[in-house]
């Protein structure tokens, strides 16, 4: 793996980080039941996003954009 690639994918975990932190918040302001799910479950609590995409877009943009991050980066 190249500095790059490597670059790319640290900086796509990163914002998958960074968009579980942002989902977190989103999920506590919500409902208490729904800040536990994204602590203990970070998978199904991005289903909870799309069904919420007022209150959560910018966690799933932030998510994408890291997924895109890993795929450059590993592709």
């Amino acid at each position: 793996m190249d500095a790059a690639s490597a670059a790319l994918t640290t900086f796509g975990v990163a914002a998958l980080a960074v968009s579980w932190i942002l989902l977190m918040i989103a999920s506590w302001k919500e409902d208490y039941s729904w800040g536990l799910c994204t602590l203990f479950l970070p998978p199904l609590s991005y289903l909870y996003s799309l069904a919420r995409l007022d209150k959560a877009g910018e966690a799933i943009l932030v998510a994408i954009v890291g997924w895109l991050l890993i795929w450059f980066g590993i592709g």
